[in-house]
């Protein structure tokens, strides 16, 4: 039977409670909260790579474009979404503009500007989980219906989702799309494509698109998307972490119910935050193969895009709410003990 509409909640976003139980339970967490300037590094060797392979295939042959792209470009672009989301999370520098010029510097080879646009969308999605006005995460109504269960259907958003997830945009309207640090990264990723299609060529341009629509599409690697918020386990739990060797070269972005908890914990201490409090994680569903996840996806006819939990009331949250609850409830334990 097709799903006609998402699954709605009555109760708030589980993961500031459940930040709230650990942090109280163990203390200790508190001092895994901090930066890592180390990242930039990481991030100069990804843009680095890219770009070398890039000129590499400059004159080679299209099969072995695509081959690069799909074997070895795509996960470059996905390590280098991943450190774009640290650098939105603020978690390289304590200056917030040096982490933006650091986003903007690893959008450099996916060719489409997206890294300011992440960082204004993606902070609400923490702040307002499963709420459909701001949450950009969530899709479109008439994008669940059209797409629907059927293979081609979800096979189509996954080698399109850029496209879709522009569309969810006027659905968001009190966030104000454009500003200067939008213009900043456009005119950036302008010369930075000229440069290629001048200095390198077709292919060289081509290999590049291809390898950022690889890494966040009709790939394994696309199954992150699924993964981290689809229904596919329990209609009750709403996000799932991934636990599964390609961590090791996504920097352990699998870890996606202990990044929401803790917010302000860099990439490399994420799996310290299960090791320390395995009960609140080892109860949870999660998966384990990003590959068999894609298939299933792909395959089963009772996942669609309506396996997602919306709520209709958003709380109380501000809408300046920069989602550090973990911050907070330390701030908030700390005065509990002073008092």
């Amino acid at each position: 039977m097709k799903k006609t509409d998402f699954v709605y909640s009555e109760e708030s976003e589980p993961h500031r409670i459940r930040t709230k139980k650990i942090l109280k339970k163990f203390p200790e967490l508190r001092k895994l909260i901090s930066k890592n300037p180390n990242t930039i590094f990481a991030i100069i060797g990804l843009v680095a790579f890219q770009v070398v392979l890039a000129w590499f295939l400059r004159d080679q042959s299209w099969w072995l474009v695509v081959g690069a792209a799909y074997f070895l470009g795509a996960f470059a672009d996905h390590a280098l979404f991943v450190m774009i989301h640290e650098c939105t999370h603020q978690l390289l520098f304590k200056n917030r503009n040096a982490n933006r010029f650091a986003s903007m510097f690893a959008n450099l080879p996916q060719i489409l500007p997206s890294a300011i646009s992440f960082e204004k969308y993606h902070i609400k999605h923490h702040s307002f989980q499963g709420v459909h006005e701001l949450d950009a995460d969530l899709p479109n109504r008439w994008e669940a219906r059209l797409i629907s269960n059927s293979f081609f259907g979800k096979a189509l958003w996954l080698m399109f989702f850029p496209v879709f997830q522009l569309f969810r945009l006027s659905r968001l309207r009190e966030i104000h799309p454009f500003d200067g640090w939008i213009v900043t990264n456009f005119l950036i990723q302008v010369v930075f494509t000229a440069a290629i299609v001048y200095f390198m060529g077709a292919h060289s341009l081509v290999f590049l698109l291809l390898s950022f629509s690889f890494s966040v599409g009709l790939h394994p690697l696309g199954a992150r998307w699924i993964q981290e918020h689809y229904l596919t386990h329990s209609v009750e739990q709403e996000t799932y972490s991934y636990y599964g060797p390609l961590n090791n070269v996504a920097f352990n972005v699998g870890f996606h119910n202990e990044h929401h908890d803790f917010p302000s914990i860099p990439w490399n201490k994420l799996p310290e935050i299960k090791k320390t409090a395995p009960e609140y994680y080892d109860t949870l569903y999660y998966h384990t193969s990003w590959t068999k996840l894609f298939f299933q996806f792909l395959f089963d006819r009772e996942i669609s895009l309506f396996n997602r939990i919306l709520r209709r009331e958003r709380g109380r949250v501000a809408i300046t709410d920069t989602s550090k609850p973990d911050i907070e409830m330390t701030a908030d334990l700390k005065t509990e003990k002073v008092a």
